[in-house]
């Protein structure tokens, strides 16, 4: 049977010893919730995508503590750093250029040479991820289905696929991340979520000011 813990110091740190025993974690996110493996735990990602049915190709972003973590993994152009700047922590996804110096596990990034990161505005991802490191994370639903928002939906959806589900009530946002591509010249809007593309616009506007 699934465990459920409150999302407070001690849920927080079972979910930590959980993560790096290879199992797979529901966290709340400012979002939706989401599934988590811990990145350097061998077999944790595979096992992430087989509980939520995703195709293997698809790569999955990172949660992080802080822009320290982001700069460790990706490699932050200008416009990268203005809209971390300006919307981190917060719900935006920045799809950067992965530093060769340290490549990324294949199951992942689905092979690319890219990974999306963000700073999430909640605390519990940014605390596990300050201890395990960046956190490979999903929408906690089953691929094709609409996002989970609460611990009773995750239970009753995915509780016999995950092992331990950490309760911190009802998501705060309800919508995914709005995921922005930072890698080419010119940014590139992927998904608009609750940063909208107007925001997104004024943001690298005023970078330039």
């Amino acid at each position: 049977m699934t465990r459920r813990l409150a999302d407070d110091d001690d849920g927080r740190a079972a979910a930590i010893r959980a993560l790096r025993a290879g199992q797979v974690v529901a966290i709340p996110t400012d979002t939706v919730y989401g599934l988590a493996a811990a990145m350097d735990v061998a077999g944790a990602i595979e096992r992430l995508f087989e509980v939520k049915d995703r195709p293997g190709d698809r790569a999955i972003a990172v949660l992080l503590a802080d822009l320290d973590q982001a700069e460790a993994i990706g490699e932050l152009s200008p416009a990268a750093r203005a809209l971390g700047a300006a919307f981190w922590p917060g719900a935006l996804t920045l799809v950067v250029a992965q530093r060769p110096e340290r490549p990324l596990p294949p199951a992942l990034t689905g092979g690319r040479t890219t990974v999306g990161v963000r700073v999430p505005d909640h605390p519990a991802p940014r605390a596990i991820a300050a201890a395990l490191g960046p956190l490979p994370i999903t929408s906690a639903n089953v691929s094709g289905e609409p996002e989970l928002t609460d611990a009773d939906a995750i239970e009753a959806r995915l509780g016999d696929r995950i092992d331990l589900i950490l309760d911190g009530g009802p998501a705060r946002g309800g919508r995914p991340s709005t995921v922005v591509d930072v890698t080419g010249d010119a940014p590139r809007l992927l998904r608009e979520g609750p940063i909208s593309a107007a925001d997104v616009e004024f943001a690298l506007r005023d970078m330039g000011r």
